[in-house]
């Protein structure tokens, strides 16, 4: 079965070897709910050649894309998820506006279920069982008091985004490769953001029994 989705891109992130691609559906003249564009890959990352246009450039965000699709692929609490016919071209045709994001956004709640950090993080997991009946892995808000924090991980530095939303706090690590290189070149410490952002955040695929929130992308107002 083949369909086409509309999406805005809120997210081109990285994930393993490729990346993870998500926005909200636009459908005729209203904008729906979310999807994630996935591959057959064990770990449904998109890959350069799965998602760049026929000119060979790769989507942006706020980009509006055409993706062809086979068949819904939710997975645990991804209930976004839509596998893509790989054989096909995505088409952009148009932009978002910036200026209407901010209606986008869900009115703030904690993120999914808090309560769950890692050694480096802050409410940044959720056990695998408690995920699974969370009904979508997708949100788009305004974080608050936004700061970048560049640290030392295991192996590498690592970036991370400290923030709240509804008065409750987070430090996500952050997969939006652009903020990622951007503040990888300041070198470690903790960075006011200092412009008004909209943040789509993701709930991860599981791993070691956890699945994991992050920032998926930093998109300036």
């Amino acid at each position: 079965m083949n369909y086409m989705k509309r999406i805005i891109c809120l997210a081109n992130s990285r994930k393993m070897s490729g990346r993870c691609v998500a926005g909200l559906e636009i459908e005729a003249d209203r904008i729906g709910g979310w999807i994630r564009p996935v591959s057959g890959r064990p770990s449904e990352e998109i890959s350069l050649a799965d998602r760049r246009f026929k000119d060979g450039s790769d989507p942006t965000l706020l980009d509006i894309i055409e993706i062809p699709m086979l068949e819904p692929r939710p997975h645990g609490c991804q209930t976004e998820n839509h596998l893509i016919d790989d054989e096909s071209y995505w088409v952009k045709v148009g932009e978002f506006p910036s200026h209407r994001l901010a209606g986008l956004c869900e009115v703030p709640n904690p993120l999914w279920v808090n309560g769950f950090s890692s050694y480096n993080g802050i409410n940044d997991r959720i056990p695998e069982n408690q995920s699974d009946s969370l009904g979508s892995s997708l949100v788009l808000v305004e974080p608050k008091d936004l700061v970048i924090v560049v640290e030392q991980g295991l192996k590498k530095r690592q970036v991370r985004a400290e923030f709240l939303v509804a008065n409750q706090p987070y430090k996500l690590t952050v997969t939006d490769p652009v903020v990622e290189r951007e503040f990888l070149r300041r070198g470690e410490g903790g960075y006011a953001y200092g412009r008004r952002a909209l943040a789509c955040v993701s709930i991860g695929e599981a791993f070691q029994g956890h699945r994991y929130k992050l920032v998926a992308s930093l998109i300036d107002l």
